[in-house]
């Protein structure tokens, strides 16, 4: 014998996570509980006045009750055998993406390509480059998940590209292409497209993941969200300023004879300032301090080159 009251507390963690579930649905979608005109309830246990109680607090209205809770599913699924199988044509069912696909780009930042619930089928495509000079091949390290940094984020495959001519670092143009066909197979293709050189791979992006997986990585993304966006920040600052050091070393290099004397020290005091903002681990204040303040002194290569050949 078992009373209601001892039943619902030893379900109660259920039901919450089947409302956060909900709660996670309707933001996804962009939309409100007010915005959903009706509420259907699926599964047996859904006659639980338990759950008809938490439904109806959530969504502010009575769930509906035009539907037998034990038969829904199956005739879901009849009906979605029916579209599949050109039957009925005036239903049309999505299926989605249940997570972010996406590359390891310069500092380990994970790079979206495919947004987590784009519908499928589908492909994206983005124009990447080298971070060294002379780089002959280049890393694709393919992940999924909806942390900001690669190393939060599940795996899912790695290969080179490889057969680059030698360029100065940011001068080749690799484009790395994902195409999700209508099983969910993933194909990742990436193309130097100076040589028309190419290395593609097939992966089965959600394999080995449940439902409760998927719902975890989720929850983990929207958990750690500000924290992971300082992290990112910071990357992506770091990124920007060696390149920033980069570019304006070249510029010293090759227009010295250019440039007075005073406008050269100058540069190369902001250049060892942000170069030690940097090896020291500084925050992201300090290394933007650094970085706008070696911008401005940049500034003045060009003002002075132009105005010695004026």
């Amino acid at each position: 014998t078992l009373k209601r009251s001892e039943l619902e507390l030893l379900t109660g963690d259920l039901v919450d996570r089947t409302i956060e579930a909900c709660r996670r649905t309707l933001g996804d979608a962009k939309l409100t509980p007010q915005d959903i005109q009706s509420v259907v309830l699926v599964g047996g246990m859904t006659r639980m006045p338990s759950v008809q109680r938490a439904v109806k607090e959530f969504f502010e209205r009575e769930p509906s009750r035009s539907v037998n809770p034990d038969e829904v599913v199956a005739v879901g699924a009849a009906v979605q055998a029916a579209a599949l199988s050109g039957q009925v044509d005036e239903v049309l069912l999505l299926d989605v993406a249940p997570l972010s696909i996406g590359v390891e780009t310069g500092g380990g930042v994970f790079t979206r390509l495919i947004e987590r619930n784009r519908t499928i089928p589908t492909e994206a495509s983005e124009i990447f480059t080298t971070s060294v000079d002379n780089q002959n091949f280049v890393p694709i390290h393919v992940l999924q998940g909806e942390r900001e940094m690669a190393a939060d984020n599940r795996s899912l495959a790695h290969f080179d590209l490889t057969g680059i001519p030698p360029a100065p670092r940011g001068v080749p143009k690799i484009e790395v292409k994902f195409r999700i066909d209508a099983n969910g197979i993933l194909h990742v293709e990436a193309r130097d497209q100076g040589t028309n050189r190419g290395h593609s791979i097939r992966v089965t992006a959600t394999s080995g993941l449940s439902s409760e997986e998927i719902d975890r990585i989720v929850t983990e993304g929207t958990k750690f969200r500000d924290t992971d966006s300082l992290r990112r920040e910071l990357a992506e600052l770091r990124n920007q300023a060696e390149t920033l050091l980069y570019t304006t070393e070249q510029a010293l290099e090759g227009y010295s004879d250019l440039l007075g004397e005073d406008v050269m020290v100058s540069v190369r005091e902001e250049v060892a300032g942000l170069k030690q903002a940097l090896e020291t681990g500084g925050s992201v204040g300090e290394i933007r301090d650094a970085y706008q303040r070696l911008e401005v002194a940049a500034f003045k290569i060009a003002e002075s080159m132009y105005g010695a050949q004026g």
